[in-house]
């Protein structure tokens, strides 16, 4: 059967009409235990273990990802925490030096705890990448972002993942920044593909829950494992939610995309403005990348501008549309500063080793008026007093 379209998969895919009512939307089953007609013979045995609402959602996610199977857990961490379940005694994992601060928390200090080696290198040297993966008889997961968080960069995917392959480590890939519509890491080669489903795929900032997709049934099948013995399920409510959210996706990452680009061209020729971080603009480093391997640019975008610490803090709190606030992909404009919010638990020597600088900030573009959000940009800039610019 032909593979349906971004939109199509979004509405139709993992949809069953309710059989006794007819219902268009499937109901929420908020139910945590199900009968058994007999001693170990059941169809749904726990709720968090095997809850009728995973399946449908898990279909629609999957089908987005161009994957066999999905996996719908807790969150973005969730997610990530589930990768134990793939790793043996004395496993490491190689990363890029450019993750999101929860992700370096999670494996830095949690996972490396129990004896998983962790390795931080600078995946846009597919040499480094090469060096790093040779050798080693145990179990060593390669994790990349792409683009990253908050220095956007991007990693030739497909080389990555042959030299994944090459010897023998599982790819994963976090594409949170991109979503499924703008980025298919199975397609390019990648074993596992999570998101944080909290950001884009959620996109209403009213949810937290995370996925792994992977066309490997084994895979499938120790995430799932993994899902039910930490207890990393996601509650019914949470999956109603974002299977609803599921259906406008499409439309929403065309609206993120056009308006992140309108306010990268116009930062970008701002006289306040030292760089632009953003995929789509021709003045990226990775852009001819981005181009190959991504279907669209998204909404996330960095940017230095070209005043003093302090200043840059007064810039982002002076705002109307844009929220200062963690998290990114929500409909409503947000901005933060990530070496004092989502990146402050990394020590600040490895911040400036690994090129994120204090005064950069992060913007995650919305869905507003596009002239409204430039109109926010261009009065918060003209209100810094001429004393504050370098």
């Amino acid at each position: 059967m032909k593979q349906w379209g971004p939109s199509t998969s979004a509405i139709h895919s993992g949809v069953e009409v309710d059989a006794s009512t007819g219902a268009i939307i499937q109901p929420i089953h908020m139910s945590s235990v199900y009968v058994q007609p007999e001693p170990g013979e059941f169809k749904y045995d726990y709720g968090r273990s095997m809850n009728p609402d995973f399946y449908p959602l898990e279909a629609a996610l999957a089908a987005l990802e161009h994957a066999d199977h999905a996996t719908v857990v807790s969150s973005g961490v969730g997610a990530m925490s589930c990768l134990l379940g793939l790793l043996d005694e004395g496993a490491r994992i190689v990363m890029p030096t450019d993750v999101y601060g929860g992700t370096y928390r999670l494996f830095q200090r949690i996972f490396a705890q129990v004896g998983i080696r962790i390795e931080q290198i600078d995946m846009t040297d597919l040499d480094l990448v090469d060096k790093a993966l040779r050798g080693g008889s145990h179990t060593t997961i390669l994790y990349a972002e792409s683009p990253t968080n908050p220095l956007l960069f991007v990693y030739d995917l497909r080389e990555i993942s042959i030299i994944a392959k090459r010897y023998g480590a599982i790819s994963v890939l976090d594409s949170t920044f991109a979503s499924p519509i703008f980025q298919n890491g199975i397609s390019l080669g990648f074993d596992v593909v999570l998101h944080s489903c909290s950001k884009y795929l959620g996109g209403h900032s009213d949810i937290v829950a995370g996925c792994l997709m992977t066309n490997n049934l084994e895979i499938k099948q120790k995430l799932d494992f993994t899902r039910t013995s930490m207890g990393l399920h996601s509650d019914p409510f949470t999956m109603f939610l974002l299977r609803r959210s599921l259906k406008t996706l499409p439309l929403r990452m065309a609206r993120h995309q056009s308006n992140a680009m309108i306010l990268a061209e116009y930062l970008e020729g701002h006289r306040m403005v030292r760089r632009v971080l953003y995929p789509g603009l021709k003045s990226h480093p990775q852009h001819h990348i981005a181009v190959r391997q991504m279907h669209g640019f998204s909404g996330m975008m960095s940017v230095e501008f070209d005043v003093d610490t302090s200043a840059v803090s007064k810039l982002i709190a002076g705002f109307r549309l844009f929220t200062l606030a963690e998290s990114l992909g929500g409909v409503e404009s947000l901005v933060e500063q990530p070496a004092l919010m989502t990146h402050m638990k990394i020590p600040a020597n490895i911040r400036k080793a690994h090129g994120l600088a204090d005064a950069l900030v992060r913007f995650s573009v919305g869905i507003e008026d596009a002239e409204d959000l430039v109109d926010d940009l261009d009065r918060a800039l003209s209100a810094l007093s001429p004393s504050k610019i370098d």
